[in-house]
């Protein structure tokens, strides 16, 4: 393991993982009908278009770096909830740091060399929400998550949140793949196969 774990530093700049992991056993109260336990890896690298300028060809980095990441944050999710047919609920995000572009983070998460790996790994069929943004070291990222193979379910909307205390540095990227075993705790707001037909024109009143 540590020698793999020394080709992946050489090889894409990984400098940590950072895994976090919750459960919840009461809401309101009450003990969920089925405790979900959720998970989130992060992978801090090296910016591999640092100082590249806007016009950069960004593909050939997304090709190389992008299956590793894949590979790397799918494992460890896969590990820490149990197997990959506990996972339900799946998402990814990416933060760069302030010498990045935002669209560095975009570039290594918007790419079918991450996003179709990820859902092939946790067996997955829907698209994959995200969210990326720029920030400081230690900020927090709130990472969406939907079902994996029905994204319509609305019992399974939610978030969790990701942060690394000291990443990413100003010439990094954090790259998160998070996931869920279960829906909310007593989801209870329908879904768009029981939902009423609601327009403009079949409500009473209409706010103005």
């Amino acid at each position: 393991m540590q020698e793999r774990m020394d080709h992946l530093d050489e090889s894409i700049g990984l400098r940590k993982l950072v895994l976090y992991r919750d459960a919840v056993l009461t809401e309101a109260g009450e003990a969920p009908a089925r405790p979900t336990r959720r998970a989130s890896v992060a992978a801090v690298i090296r910016n591999p278009w640092l100082g590249t300028g806007p016009s950069a060809d960004l593909s050939v980095e997304q090709a190389r770096v992008g299956p590793v990441l894949a590979r790397v944050l799918t494992d460890r999710l896969i590990a820490s909830l149990g197997g990959v047919d506990e996972i339900e609920a799946f998402g990814k995000a990416a933060v760069v740091g302030a010498a990045g572009e935002i669209e560095h983070a975009g570039a290594l998460i918007h790419t079918p060399y991450f996003g179709n790996l990820v859902r092939e790994f946790l067996h997955g069929e829907s698209i994959i929400c995200f969210a990326d943004t720029r920030a400081e070291a230690g900020e927090t990222l709130i990472v969406p998550l939907w079902h994996k193979t029905h994204a319509s379910t609305r019992s399974h909307y939610q978030t969790i949140s990701a942060r690394v205390s000291d990443a990413p540095r100003a010439d990094e990227i954090v790259v998160i793949a998070a996931a869920s075993t279960g829906p909310r705790p007593h989801p209870r707001i329908g879904d768009r196969t029981t939902d009423p037909v609601v327009t403009t024109e079949t409500l009473e009143v209409v706010p103005s």
